[in-house]
């Protein structure tokens, strides 16, 4: 199996909240295509109460054996990379917990309780770099539908020229 990695940098906003039991709210706002020469939770100036941050980097995986997802997100038109983050409970308050080009895997960070996701559009050198490891090992495979397996009987409790046994006496 190929494997590739594109670094990108991550861009997070925290802006003010409305709700009685918090402050403030994170959001993953952009994908860098390159790493900054920034260090990490570096600010990037405040608009409106909204304070933005170099959050770090992070690297997307790109696998051989998801080419179909891959390319399953420029069907739309233009990719997204979807970013999670996660809020740490110390300094800094957030972390990058992963950026990814595929939709099944992006949908997967969802799963992750308090984990925050967005799709942000894809830096277009990164969705060049994603599109050629698409057509460098992308392999074209049939759909097969599978055959069900008839029902062996006597494993399901069926009698001989009967019904199958309903109640706890058996009839």
């Amino acid at each position: 199996m190929a494997v590739a990695y594109v670094t990108v940098g991550v861009v997070v906003e925290k802006r003010p909240s409305s709700s009685p039991w918090v402050d403030h709210a994170w959001s993953p706002v952009a994908v860098l295509p390159d790493v900054p020469e920034a260090a990490p939770w570096t600010s990037l100036g405040t608009e409106g109460g909204r304070e933005r941050f170099y959050a770090g980097p992070a690297t997307l995986s790109l696998f051989s054996s998801d080419t179909g997802q891959l390319i399953e997100n420029f069907v739309g038109g233009s990719g997204r990379l979807w970013v999670c983050i996660r809020p740490t409970g110390i300094e800094p308050e957030i972390e990058v917990v992963g950026v990814t080009a595929d939709p099944s895997e992006g949908e997967g960070y969802l799963e992750g309780m308090g984990d925050i996701v967005e799709a942000l559009p894809m830096p277009p050198n990164v969705a060049d770099k994603v599109l050629s490891f698409y057509k460098e090992h992308h392999v074209e495979r049939p759909f097969v539908k599978r055959q069900r397996d008839k029902a062996d009987k006597e494993a399901l409790g069926f009698r001989p020229g009967g019904r199958a046994p309903t109640g706890r006496d058996g009839r």
